[in-house]
């Protein structure tokens, strides 16, 4: 009973935690620039007296796949794609800086960049745009507007584009990336932007539910083992006490 039962519980457990990973996924099917998530297991044997037939399982942190989504045209002008490798850089509340692939930037009251409520860090720092008649922002990342009372265009800001080792950076509890060690990455020339056009996530939505459903699936075997091992318990506990 003791490896039954055991063995039943860390499969559920694992269906539990990678059904979360799952549901993030969907949750997050239409959020722009999403970097969808893995989830790991594995099979850890335990030894013991006897025959050594009990294996747990032991769920791993989660990794990202990094695959590039959709571009598709908006026609906005402050929505702006990445085009290949690369990241736009935010500030955190905390002061740290942080990255992301979501170019559906805003400007608030005060003229202030933003990109999904954080502030837009520019290659000399925090980005505040003047009032303007029109806005352009170039495939180079610079920032080029019209004043509102018309006159010459004029460069006011450069988005600080960054591109890092995938294997260096990870996802925060904020669906943002940071780099592993606590380093502020370096303004990266190369990363080249598509103006007025959007990055879907990488997410597949019938993958997502597919594997769902399959974990449902495990959950609901797994509990029935742990059900079938009380039972064995049980038919034990009264073949002692008839003795």
């Amino acid at each position: 009973m003791d490896n039954f039962i055991y063995t039943a519980t860390s499969g559920a457990s694992r269906s539990l935690l990678a059904q979360t990973v799952h549901s993030n996924n969907l949750a997050n099917a239409n959020t722009t620039g999403f970097r969808k998530d893995f989830e790991y297991a594995q099979s850890i044997q335990l030894n013991g007296s006897g025959f050594d037939g009990r294996h747990l399982s032991k769920t791993n942190s989660a990794s990202t796949n990094f695959n590039i989504g959709e571009i598709v045209e908006t026609g906005r002008d402050l929505d702006v794609a990445i085009s290949g490798n690369g990241f736009f850089s935010v500030l955190l509340p905390d002061g740290t800086e942080s990255y992301t692939r979501m170019g559906n930037l805003k400007l608030d009251a005060a003229g202030n960049l933003t990109a999904n409520g954080f502030p837009v860090v520019g290659d000399g720092g925090l980005i505040n745009i003047p009032e303007f008649q029109k806005l352009d922002i170039s495939e180079k990342g610079i920032i080029s507007i019209t004043p509102a009372g018309g006159g010459e265009i004029l460069e006011v800001a450069q988005l600080k584009l960054v591109n890092p080792d995938i294997q260096q950076i990870q996802k925060n509890e904020l669906g943002l990336f940071s780099e592993q060690d606590g380093l502020v990455l370096d303004f990266a020339p190369e990363v080249k932007l598509v103006p007025r056009h959007l990055e879907q996530s990488n997410v597949s939505t019938i993958n997502e539910l597919t594997q769902v459903m399959s974990l449902t699936r495990n959950f609901e075997m797994h509990i029935k083992m742990m059900k079938t091992a009380e039972s064995i318990a049980q038919a034990g506990n009264k073949l002692i006490n008839s003795r």
